[in-house]
């Protein structure tokens, strides 16, 4: 069967997937498959009911993306939050930028240009950021320790994970902690 693939931006968590999911179902959209950026429907939309799609992305946060160039940003952007919030497995034997590379499929300095030019940040000081907000809501779960912490997300250290941490948020994990979480971001605001 042939779908018909909507990217949608800001879909970063399970719970934008049941929003979508109820949204479209309210439509009386029959949804092939969904997953955090991108809907596939079993028939295509007509014009009128894209613009009921395009109202209700809307209403909700979300946003449909029909150029190229943002569609590739939004996978890149996807990638990370799967691979640092939802522990997406990327194989040892190659570092994050060949693994964004492969998955999308273009030259990984390719993608760093049109990420940077658009977004106004690197790849990789996205990826950082993501990671500070994991390690922010990992802190105030409070379940894992620094060192745990640490190991989960990568970092050789965690000297290295409180150092970035620092010069990210201002303070050390420690003091974020006693704060409890109060300055915890929403994904797609990252």
């Amino acid at each position: 069967m042939k779908y018909t693939t909507l990217h949608i931006k800001n879909m970063v968590c399970n719970r934008c997937i049941k929003v979508i999911k109820d949204e479209f179902e309210k439509l009386n959209l029959k949804i092939g498959t969904i997953e955090l950026g991108k809907v596939e429907l079993t028939s295509p939309p007509n014009e009128s009911m894209l613009s009921k799609i395009k109202n209700v992305l809307n209403e909700n946060g979300f946003e449909l993306i029909d150029d190229k160039k943002s569609k590739i940003i939004d996978h890149i952007k996807t990638l990370v939050i799967e691979i640092t919030h939802y522990e997406k497995r990327v194989p040892e034997s190659i570092n994050i930028s060949e693994f964004i590379s492969k998955e999308i499929g273009y030259d990984y300095s390719y993608l760093s240009n049109l990420f940077s030019s658009v977004e106004g940040i690197t790849i990789e000081k996205y990826t950082i950021n993501q990671k500070i907000e994991k390690v922010k809501e990992l802190l105030v779960y409070d379940e894992l320790s620094l060192k745990e912490i640490s190991f989960k997300l990568g970092y050789s250290s965690v000297q290295h994970l409180s150092n970035q941490f620092k010069k990210i948020t201002g303070m050390t994990p420690s003091y974020f902690k006693k704060l409890k979480g109060t300055r915890r971001k929403p994904l797609d605001e990252v």
